[in-house]
């Protein structure tokens, strides 16, 4: 794997630290990463996105979704066994586990819903109307240009 180095970067910008630590995170992501539980990611507008994830097995109180630093954090935790269970085969993991996703700027959750064994997570990117392009009018006369210099 090609290491990348991203000092360039820091030394002619300000701002972009955490665009350089998610390069530098996904760049030296273990390849050996688990992969439970499975999940999609998918675009569902111009600006809408969901993830989702099989969470089989664990009802909507087992399972947690919080913001924290910039990320989805998924996590679940069961509920104690049932001991008078005798289990011959037993496919169906039912492990706990977190998961976290990385959110870019000015990505928020819009909500999270539990269906027929998928927790879904419904994100909205809102750019502020700071950061939305503007049209600016163009004086058509002098005048106007002097008094906009008053």
């Amino acid at each position: 794997m090609r290491n990348f180095d991203l000092t360039p970067l820091y030394r002619a910008s300000v701002g972009f630290d955490r665009l350089a630590d998610v390069v530098d995170r996904a760049m030296s992501a273990d390849v050996s990463a688990p992969t439970y539980p499975p999940y999609n990611i998918e675009k569902t507008g111009d600006d809408t996105y969901r993830i989702s994830i099989a969470v089989a097995g664990f009802a909507a109180d087992d399972l947690s979704v919080e913001i924290r630093d910039g990320a989805v954090i998924v996590s679940a935790q069961r509920a104690e066994e049932d001991e008078s269970r005798n289990y011959l085969h037993r496919g169906i993991a039912t492990r706990a586990f977190e998961r976290k996703f990385t959110l870019a700027d000015h990505v928020r959750v819009d909500g999270a819903s539990h269906v027929d064994g998928m927790l879904h997570i419904d994100l909205v990117r809102e750019i502020p109307e700071a950061l939305k392009p503007r049209r600016i009018e163009i004086a058509k006369s002098a005048s106007k240009v002097e008094k906009l210099d008053a």
